[in-house]
């Protein structure tokens, strides 16, 4: 009965997920053909402080929230109020800062995309807490109608201003006014309400799990946008702008499965703290399952990357496809990262997290420091050998939490991983049919499915007979 509220659930987010994704991807494609790589570069730059400060917004404290098995109104509350001040600060903060961003871009039009886009902050400071009250109770339906109602309404909103001629700022306004409605959707949604009350004692017991989470985001949030800022000093706009492309088609795939998973197997496992062997059984699905899903996605993509490209963006983006490339790969052992993280934010251990955070950006940090004088290539480079580097640190504390160490997980994806690959081949060597673009990515893609599928079955992958028992389960309800 647990496993099918779970799957139910996941159900539910990744259904959330890929609807908002695909809406998302629809239109970044019609925005790509209608704005120059510059203007996606510029909003690009301002993002980089943003994203950084939207980390804050949560403060670890929402993850706590989940995490604390007796949390109610006056936790909740506590949070809530906390947040939304800090959301307030920070405000201010971006607000005053702006023209010294602008001027270390020598750009001095980012003043007033960063006052504006900086709104968003705000935005989220109210949502933050309503986002952990659904996670906790596993209401995952919310998300599903908040996020969608959101996505469509900006993705409308940005079309039009950038018919209009609007540029940069049609960007800006998509995402400000998607965390707007996302926000007022799931506020009338759901019951739970912030009381006038206040714990700094409660307060501080979350925090004390909170705030290494919190540092940990920021290291990882700054060490991700640090490559975005060296590219839009040292090199243009235009070299950020296809950075980003080619990390974008890749990231709306992982995004979706690993957002899902992320946002069920949480709560899941922390109910399960007390049991060793459940969560590293549940460890070990999400690491099969997910790398199962997501291993023909990324080789499908990075194998049919060029007659996507100039079939969806055109020509003009064709620079991104090197990076697509390796990003596809970067991404494809995600769930080893997610999965064990998660294993240990479960188990308690927001201390390992914290550990492991900051041997990362160590890692991370020589390697890409070494490599940006090198040119965009060799900065896309580094962040795949980083990423290696960082599942096998992120999978370590699990062979004593869990007796589950990063050569059995790789085992454990070894067959999917494998199957992925020649089914890219594959696919590959169909681009050379001398047909119509769109005739041979529809080919290639019904080819890669029915390949991958059929030998799934015959080699009786477990993955493959999870899935398709679970699938079969839920329709039969």
């Amino acid at each position: 009965m647990e496993n099918n509220g779970v799957i139910k659930n996941f159900i539910w987010r990744f259904a959330e997920r890929c609807g908002a994704q695909l809406v998302t991807f629809i239109v970044s494609i019609v925005l790509a053909r209608i704005l120059a790589p510059e203007d996606y570069g510029t909003i690009a730059l301002v993002t980089v402080f943003t994203t950084i400060l939207q980390v804050f917004v949560d403060s670890g404290l929402g993850t706590a929230l989940i995490q604390k098995k007796d949390a109610d109104d006056l936790d909740f509350s506590s949070v809530f109020f906390f947040n939304f001040v800090v959301c307030l600060i920070l405000y201010i903060v971006m607000f005053i800062a702006a023209p010294f961003i602008a001027e270390f871009y020598n750009d001095s039009s980012l003043t007033s995309v960063v006052r504006v886009i900086s709104l968003t902050i705000v935005i989220s400071g109210v949502k933050g807490i309503q986002q952990a009250y659904v996670s906790r109770n596993m209401m995952f339906k919310r998300f599903f109608f908040s996020t969608i109602g959101g996505t469509i309404f900006s993705a409308i909103f940005g079309i039009v201003l950038a018919y209009q001629g609007f540029g940069v700022w049609a960007l800006v306004a998509q995402q400000l006014s998607n965390t707007a409605i996302d926000t007022l959707i799931l506020w009338l949604t759901v019951k739970w309400r912030p009381k006038l009350m206040f714990s700094w004692n409660r307060l501080k017991t979350l925090l004390v799990f909170g705030w290494k989470l919190l540092v940990s985001a920021l290291l990882d949030t700054c060490y991700n946008n640090l490559r975005n800022l060296i590219i839009g000093k040292m090199y243009s706009s235009a070299d950020l702008a296809y950075y980003n492309q080619g990390d974008k088609f890749p990231k709306v795939i992982v995004t979706n499965i690993n957002t899902s998973i992320d946002s069920v197997l949480l709560p899941t496992m922390s109910s399960a703290q007390d049991d060793r062997e459940r969560v590293k059984n549940m460890t070990r699905r999400a690491i099969k399952t997910s790398t199962y899903v997501m291993a023909p996605l990324m080789m499908g993509l990075a194998f049919c990357s060029v007659p996507i490209v100039h079939l969806v963006l055109t020509d003009k983006w064709l620079p991104c496809v090197p990076f697509l490339r390796i990003f596809c790969v970067t991404y494809m052992f995600y769930p080893i990262h997610t999965a064990n993280l998660n294993a240990i934010n479960a188990m308690g251990r927001s201390d390992w997290f914290l550990r492991l955070e900051v041997i990362k950006k160590i890692v991370g940090m020589a390697i890409l420091l070494s490599t940006m004088w090198f040119g965009v290539m060799a900065m896309a480079y580094s962040l795949l050998l980083s990423s290696v580097l960082s599942q096998i640190i992120n999978s370590w504390p699990n062979r004593k939490l869990l007796g589950y160490g990063y050569l059995e997980q790789i085992r454990d994806i070894a067959p999917a991983i494998i199957l992925a690959v020649i089914m890219g081949i594959c696919v590959y060597f169909i681009g050379y049919i001398p047909l119509p673009t769109i005739v041979t990515l529809i080919i290639q893609i019904v080819a890669g499915a029915v390949i991958y599928i059929v030998f799934s079955a015959i080699l009786k992958l477990e993955e493959y007979e999870y899935l398709t028992g679970m699938i079969k389960s839920f329709f039969k309800r």
